[in-house]
């Protein structure tokens, strides 16, 4: 079986789980310190979906280094199945989450005008954490588009 880049337990893996944790809690950090975000129903479920996807991330960044440093092969037909389904759901959940809240930002921003109009309310901050989740997206469908042809070769 030929490993492939981004599987289990290889360190090219592990940098794209580091990096789903790190755009991940960037993302949640950026929009949880901006002002009244909790009164935007999509901004939360950003802040949710987000932060399963952290968790999902950071679980299996921990198995790839465990892998990594036992020197164990991670590429079995079960395990592949679970990460597939894993990073399935949560990159739906990090798209939807992300999806909607640009659609809030957007209708915020440039149908109502309320960034320019309203100070209080701060656009800049939402787009930042707005972008992170999409980035935190992209690397989780890179993940599962691996881990899914790995399943397919087994």
């Amino acid at each position: 079986m030929k490993r492939l880049l981004g599987g289990p337990g290889t360190i090219s893996g592990l940098v794209m789980r580091l990096g789903q944790c790190a755009f991940g809690a960037a993302s949640i950090g950026v929009m949880v310190t901006a002002v009244g975000f909790s009164s935007y129903t999509a901004f939360c479920y950003l802040v949710a979906s987000i932060g399963l996807q952290v968790l999902w991330s950071f679980g299996l960044a921990c198995l790839d280094t465990y892998a990594l440093r036992s020197k164990r092969d991670l590429q079995n037909p079960i395990l592949v199945s679970l990460f597939v389904v894993g990073d399935w759901v949560t990159a739906t959940l990090s798209l939807a989450a992300a999806c909607s809240s640009a659609g809030i930002l957007v209708l915020y921003a440039k149908d109502l005008d309320f960034c320019r109009t309203r100070k209080s309310i701060p656009c800049s901050r939402y787009q930042m954490s707005i972008a992170m989740a999409f980035v935190t997206w992209a690397l989780t469908a890179m993940s599962s588009h691996v881990m899914l042809w790995i399943l397919a070769s087994l």
